[in-house]
Formats: structure tokens, sequence, C-alpha cells
């Protein structure tokens, strides 16, 4: 199995991280930039190539073009800022004015737990209906009390099950893989459900771990598999989907007020506008990067949804129990995909999904 050339020097990786923290103490100092203009900062964890780092500096040019002069937005992809929870914490603090959080939102407001059902998001059509049904009069104020602000709602994507030991058609073939997840209470729990030995790690510790046999696998979307090589170091690719993964373009309540309501409108309205956009190229790339993977020495299979979904009914259970409304929330989403409720053709995803 091939396996990288070489590393980054931990030299490199603290003069790299110095120079970012340097460059975000002078925006939060409101240096760094042009007099006059307003400097914002945006951190994802997604590598080069990936959907986050396509959709995030695809928003950077638009709020620059449309902004020049008034407003700069600075990227910082791949994890430079650390992990989702470093720069939700950063978010909090006041340092990092932008950040793409995804799956650990469940562990800063319970309620986004709803994103972890297996199987509850059908497509994209239904996302953006569970959306104006859910996301915004019920989750966004949950965030806000929590002190982030939900700007936008883009996509991390249908997530798929990859390891080192066998394929995976059901949930019995996942009985004891070490399978890394996000940080997630909803995503550990479930498959605690599917009988795998599930870990929260840092994505970007991810392909170490896979590399090294401390991990035998991990579920992530194709995007995030393809760009961050984890095909060079799996042999098996399991089309599960098993998990829509929404992506929340968030910030800092008390930090995004203290910037000038002209700059916070026009940012707010690229980032809504942002979702077709991002659909759209996630959409392609679900094919284009199946097709990709299909040309590697990886062993792809298709799974069978329903018994994973059988499966995993306790963790449904349990939400509805423990979470607020936790049963509301999941009957609002569900009836969003109704067949009355709107088209789902809208962005469906590869096999699998």
């Amino acid at each position: 199995m091939k396996r990288p050339a070489g590393r980054t020097s931990k030299l490199a990786v603290a003069s790299v991280a110095a120079s970012v923290a340097a460059a975000l103490t002078g925006f939060g100092c409101g240096g760094g930039g042009e007099p006059g203009v307003v400097e914002l900062s945006l951190g994802h964890v997604g590598s080069p190539g990936s959907l986050y780092d396509v959709t995030a500096n695809e928003f950077a040019r638009r709020v620059n073009e449309r902004l020049a002069g008034r407003a700069e937005l600075h990227v910082y992809g791949a994890s430079q800022l650390g992990g989702d929870d470093a720069m939700l914490q950063r978010l909090r603090l006041g340092t990092l004015d932008m950040s793409i959080p995804s799956t650990i939102m469940s562990s800063m407001v319970d309620a986004f737990g709803l994103f972890e059902m297996p199987y509850l998001v059908r497509d994209r059509e239904h996302m953006r209906r569970i959306e104006e049904a859910v996301v915004w009069p019920e989750l966004a104020p949950r965030a806000e009390e929590a002190g982030y602000r939900i700007l936008a709602v883009w996509e991390n994507g249908f997530r798929h099950i990859t390891n080192s030991r066998r394929p995976i058609r059901g949930p019995e073939d996942l009985s004891g893989i070490k399978l890394r997840t996000p940080r997630g209470v909803w995503r550990v729990k479930l498959f605690q459900a599917l009988g795998a030995n599930p870990t929260p790690m840092p994505f970007s510790e991810v392909f170490v771990a896979l590399q090294t046999g401390v991990m035998d696998g991990q579920e992530n979307p194709l995007t995030q598999v393809t760009s961050s090589k984890l095909h060079e170091v799996q042999d098996y690719l399991s089309l599960t989907g098993h998990v829509y993964s929404p992506a929340f373009v968030t910030t800092g309540a008390g930090r995004w007020e203290r910037h000038p309501e002209d700059v916070r409108t026009a940012v707010e309205a690229i980032a809504r506008e942002m979702q077709a956009f991002v659909y759209e190229t996630a959409a392609r790339m679900d094919g284009e990067l199946l097709a990709e993977l299909e040309a590697t020495e990886m062993e792809i299979n298709e799974a069978d949804p329903a018994r994973f979904e059988s499966a995993s009914e306790p963790v449904y259970e349990e939400f509805a129990a423990t979470v607020e409304d936790g049963q509301s929330l999941i009957d609002r989403a569900r009836a969003a995909g109704s067949p009355d409720a709107g088209s789902s053709e809208v962005g469906s995803p590869e096999p699998g999904s």
C-alpha cells in the first residue's frame, strides 16, 4: 500500500502556527491590513481540494470582491488554527471571526445531535426543508444561547465507512473495528450501537492513526477521504451513507456584533447565497470522487441501509428521551421530507447514500 514520501518538520509546523497566530492577533487588534478595511478570518479543518476548501475559498472571493476597500476575508484551512473544538473556543474568545463546524456542534448544543441520527436526511432538497423547519426556528436560537451565531448552512456531506480489515455490508461487519469518529457524543453512541469500537479524534490526526494501525477505520464524506489521501492507508470503502452532515458557518456572537453593521449584513447575505454553490459542488464531487476511488486499489462495496437503520433505532430513542423536544425535532425533520413537502431529486447522493 502506498505511503507518503515525508512529513513536515515540527519546526515548520510551529513556524506556520506562530505566523497564523500573529496574523489573527493583528486582525483582532484592528491591524494587519489596510487602514479602514475590516479584516475577517475564517478557519476550517478541510484539506486542500476538499469541499470545505473549495467553498470557503469561493466564499472569500465573493466577499472580497463585493466588499473591496471595506472588508477582506482571510481563510485558514487544513486545521491551521487547530481542530474544530479549538476554533469554536476561538470564536467564543473573539480571536476568530468564523469557522465551519459540523458534527462537533452536537457537543456544544445537544439539539444539534439531530443530524447524528442515521438516515434522517434523504437528500439535499430535504436538508433545505429541514433548515427552514428546524434549523432557523429551533437550533440557531439554542446556538446563540451558547455563545454562537449561525450565519448559514453549508455541507460536510454524506458519510461512508473506510477500514483496513474487511468490507462493511451490515452492522455485524463492524464488530471489533477500531473506528475513528469526530467529537460528537451521538456519533460515538451510534457506532457503539452498531458494534464498533469508536474513538473520537481530531481530523488532523486521522491519517497517521490509520497508517500506524492505531485505528482500523474511519467514516467521512468522499471529499474528505480523497483530499486527505485516506485511500492510501485504507483497503475498503463501504458506501453506507449512514449520516448526512451539514456544516454551519458560525461566528462568536460577541465578536461579530463589534463589526460594522453593513459588513455583517453583506457577509451574512453572501454566506446564505453560497448554499446553492455548495450543494451543486458537493453533488458533482460525489460522482467524480467515487469514480476516482474506483480507479485506486480500494475495494468498494454497497451496504444495506435498512439493517443499519434498524440496528441504530436505540439511538433515536435515546435522543428523543434525553434532548429537550428531541422527539419533536425528529418528527419535524422527517415531516420535511414527506412527498408533499417537495422534490427529492436535488443533490441526491451517489449509491450508498
